[in-house]
């Protein structure tokens, strides 16, 4: 067997890391279909964000994943998500605790700590990241028209890998689809908020249009009789028995509103 130079190893295992990547990046898109599939398929934003914390974390094994979102106007910022504890809803946080996420709210840049108990602007809560041994941070903003709406937390442990330059756009991706499955599903809250008035002014547009059209149709039905026309004879009728027969036509004009 003739021996392999030293180029020819260095050309396979060029391949080799090339395939290893190429195997990535097709595991990353199944993710990502997978996970629009799933997040395009809900119109309620908890479920959007729990499917979002709940996938990043698996996938890169973290320490912390979390989605935040801000309040409009600069308000508060909320944690609706976490990995590590699927029952959180809706924890207003201290953005002094977070400066980290605060840095990426305010920028809409992606923020990306490598060693967290080396960086200055952490000092405040070395102690904190120390007793849960953090390694690295990233968070990146969910944006809307350029505007940081929210962001997704993620954090390893000391000894772990920090995510690669693929994974961070891996996430960034992830944020570009919950920011959109968000605002559908803000528009579908809006909508059917909406319906609660609305209902009752179509259901009133309804009837309206019931009861012309049944007079238009009783009026050339009955103008078409002998003598339909003679008002002289109204005296004769009953004023009672007509009170009553207007008030059957209107029930009966209402049930067919509200049967459509």
């Amino acid at each position: 067997m003739v021996p392999m130079t030293a180029s020819a190893t260095d050309q396979i295992a060029r391949l080799q890391g090339r395939v290893d990547a190429l195997e990535r990046e097709r595991k990353q898109l199944v993710a990502l279909v997978d996970l629009l599939r799933e997040i395009s398929g809900s119109l309620h934003y908890v479920d959007i964000v729990q499917t979002v914390a709940r996938r990043l974390g698996n996938a890169f094994g973290l320490d912390r994943c979390s989605v935040f979102l801000a309040e409009r106007g600069g308000g508060a910022v909320h944690l609706v998500a976490s990995y590590e504890d699927p029952a959180i809803r809706n924890h207003v946080v201290d953005l002094s605790r977070y400066p980290e996420l605060r840095r990426a709210l305010e920028t809409g840049t992606v923020v990306k700590i490598p060693d967290a108990m080396k960086d200055p602007s952490l000092a405040g809560v070395f102690a904190v990241l120390s007793s849960r041994k953090v390694q690295s941070i990233t968070v990146v903003p969910i944006t809307w028209r350029d505007a940081a709406i929210g962001a997704v937390f993620l954090r390893t442990f000391q000894g772990g890998a920090e995510l690669t330059e693929q994974e961070i756009e891996f996430c960034r991706i992830t944020a570009e689809l919950t920011s959109r499955a968000l605002r559908q599903a803000h528009h579908f809250e809006r909508l059917r908020a909406s319906k609660g008035g609305g209902a009752a002014a179509i259901a009133a547009e309804r009837e309206r249009a019931a009861m012309l059209g049944f007079l238009r149709r009783f009026l050339l039905a009955f103008g078409d009789r002998d003598g339909a026309w003679d008002e002289g004879l109204l005296a004769q009728a009953s004023t009672g028995e007509l009170d009553r027969l207007v008030d059957v036509a209107l029930t009966v004009l209402s049930h067919e509103a509200h049967t459509k």
